[in-house]
């Protein structure tokens, strides 16, 4: 079937295309809404600035297809094979891409707004400056689980995003608008998130182990039993931040924001927090054995029971802390 075919076809009534093999045709522009294109082979087809709103294209092969600025909102795209594909500047809002597979798929600018991405596989796919506000990528007992293994998304709009248990280790999220996303259980391992947007975000039970956070707004986020080993926080904003729990041995926290931060249990061995500001903080049993908290700021902090007999203190503040012994520091 050729291309005049298919659109005469679709003009004249006709919406079922499913399994047909449509290999490469040039659909530029053309008006296809609410067409089935089920387990159809559109591989290498050209469809840039298509109409393909409510398009059901079910497990359709879509591999190196030229779909740049197509408009694809509320389409059923589950199970699709994107890889290598060119959606730069699409609209998918509200699509289901649920077990998809985009690796490697170009989504610069892409508008994916409330978009189904459960289990969908965006490994090195480039998602820079895409708007993916209220997308739902949670993971639900690994039968959807969504890998954004090392994905480029840095500027990329995740606001209100459920990430819930979502693979992002070493992804690029620098820049990234991330307020109030959910990310608990995530794995951010090696990811980047330099200049990122996380205030109130959900990261609770998140692997963040060796991740880039320099200079991140975290404001008001729940990190909670979080794994933050080696981790680059210098010059984060992580002011009321709650981090119970949480593990940040051998973490970089020079100049850090944590004051009024809930850091009661967390393991902050080795960290460097010189010049750190941990005023009215919460560090209630906290470890801090060989933290260097050289010139921090610990005026009016909660140190009961905290572990500081072998932290390098030398210009550090205390006045009206709470020692570990529960005397107040005059």
């Amino acid at each position: 079937m050729d291309a005049k075919e298919l659109i005469d076809r679709y003009r004249s009534g006709q919406r079922d295309f499913s399994n047909a093999n449509l290999c490469g045709l040039n659909l530029y522009g053309a008006d296809l809404m609410g067409i089935d294109l089920t387990q159809a082979n559109l591989h290498g087809t050209t469809m840039i600035f298509a109409y393909l709103n409510r398009a059901k294209l079910y497990k359709a092969n879509l591999i190196v297809t030229k779909l740049s600025g197509a408009y694809l909102s509320q389409a059923d795209l589950r199970g699709v094979k994107l890889r290598d594909a060119d959606l730069h500047g699409a609209v998918l809002q509200g699509a289901d891409l649920r077990g998809a597979d985009l690796t490697l798929v170009n989504l610069m600018d892409a508008n994916l707004m409330d978009a189904d991405l459960r289990g969908t596989n965006l490994s090195g796919a480039n998602l820079t400056g895409a708007c993916m506000r209220g997308a739902n990528l949670r993971e639900e007992k690994r039968v959807y689980s969504s890998s954004l293994r090392g994905a480029k998304l840095r500027k990329v709009d995740l606001r209100g995003a459920n990430l819930a248990g979502a693979d992002l280790s070493r992804a690029d999220l620098s820049g990234a608008f991330l307020t109030d996303v959910n990310l608990r259980g995530a794995n951010l391992n090696g990811a980047y998130l330099t200049d990122a947007n996380l205030r109130g975000a959900y990261m609770s039970d998140a692997n963040m182990n060796e991740v880039s956070l320099s200079g991140a707004n975290l404001t008001n986020a729940r990190l909670e039993r979080a794994l933050l080993m080696s981790a680059d926080m210098t010059d984060v904003n992580m002011r009321a931040a709650i981090l119970p729990d949480a593990n940040l041995s051998m973490a970089s926290l020079s100049r850090a924001k944590l004051s009024g931060a809930r850091l009661n249990r967390a393991n902050l061995s080795r960290a460097n927090l010189s010049e750190a500001d941990l005023s009215h903080a919460d560090l209630v049993d906290a470890y801090l054995a060989k933290a260097d908290l050289a010139d921090a700021n610990l005026n009016n902090a909660n140190l009961i029971r905290a572990e500081l007999s072998t932290a390098n203190l030398i210009g550090a503040e205390f006045s009206g802390a709470t020692m570990p012994d529960g005397k107040i520091n005059d």
